[in-house]
């Protein structure tokens, strides 16, 4: 049993056993995590969650690690939630987040909780969600979510987050190609990691590149996105950062639209898309569980690879067995 309130305390063990019973397969498991879950929604909602993204030797745990360091000296709680890649092949993961993050790791007011991503689109694992909630629920002020990379949905880690940030490199020209339209859409900021010594004039140039970008795309009506730069290695900029967030946050929670701030609008849609998410999920479960689905489906998979029936009448009747 999960003791609930060690873990409302903070209590880190407890906090882990519980994002255990969360990330289970088994049934028994998952009905026991939503009614703890349930439990701690009471004590959830409170902590400012910031997604952060970027290419693979970007220096994303080096970036967390230096402004996990930073918030903790202002008092905060944090939680980081590294997702590692799964192997396709194996289905393992290494989960070596917290030798990347040795310093980080050592404070007594860090949790970090490496997860394998299982080959969840959106380079975040199933469970983030809830895992998330059950850190605030342990008090963590700030969740820190570390996704597997720049992904063709990496829309999941915006659409569960206050604030995303995407790291790039000082690399002006090939950087600008290379970086999707559609993460850009998404990305409250762009920080360009490793502005020091040598990149330090490139770091800028590629500032002002992003930028000028910027300009020329929609924004939502709150805020701009920023362009900054930073040197996680030497922990240098990593304040304005931090102040950058704190500006967006109040921002959001000042803009009033028929009575509700933008901050508990956009928190209210995300759930209603985990809503539709989970759906989607249950219902798929559902259909592979039935077994006139599992007796007629490899039928219809043949029929359709022979060209006897279309891929739409072949998942007609297969709907139509529910």
């Amino acid at each position: 049993m999960i003791d609930l309130q060690a873990l409302k305390n903070g209590n880190r063990r407890a906090l882990a056993k519980a994002i255990t019973l969360v990330e289970s397969k088994l049934d028994t498991h998952r009905v026991e995590a939503q009614a703890v879950l349930n439990q701690l929604l009471p004590d959830t909602g409170k902590s400012i969650r910031i997604g952060i993204s970027g290419i693979p030797g970007v220096g994303k745990s080096t970036f967390i690690e230096a402004f996990g360091q930073y918030l903790i000296k202002l008092g905060k709680k944090v939680a980081v939630l590294a997702v590692d890649p799964s192997s396709p092949l194996r289905g393992g993961s290494i989960l070596g987040d917290k030798t990347r993050m040795e310093m980080l790791s050592r404070e007594e007011n860090a949790f970090i909780r490496p997860s394998p991503s299982e080959g969840a689109l959106g380079g975040v694992a199933q469970k983030t969600r809830e895992t998330m909630l059950m850190c605030e629920a342990a008090g963590y002020d700030v969740v820190l979510v570390e996704t597997v990379g720049v992904g063709q949905s990496e829309y999941e880690v915006a659409a569960m987050v206050d604030f995303f940030l995407v790291l790039m490199l000082p690399n002006a020209g090939d950087e600008l190609q290379g970086i999707k339209r559609g993460i850009m859409e998404l990305a409250d900021a762009l920080v360009i990691n490793k502005a020091d010594g040598e990149s330090l004039n490139l770091a800028k140039q590629t500032q002002g590149h992003y930028k000028s970008a910027f300009k020329l795309m929609k924004q939502n009506s709150f805020w701009t996105p920023q362009v900054q730069t930073c040197s996680a290695i030497n922990s240098e900029r990593i304040e304005e950062i931090w102040q950058m967030i704190m500006d967006y946050h109040k921002a959001a929670n000042e803009k009033i639209n028929a009575g509700i701030s933008s901050f508990t609008e956009k928190r209210a849609r995300q759930n209603s898309e985990w809503l539709d998410k989970l759906i989607h999920e249950m219902l798929e479960l559902k259909l592979k569980q039935n077994t006139e689905v599992r007796q007629r489906l490899p039928q219809l998979q043949d029929d359709v690879l022979n060209n006897k029936t279309t891929p739409y009448n072949a998942a007609k009747q297969i709907i139509d067995l529910l």
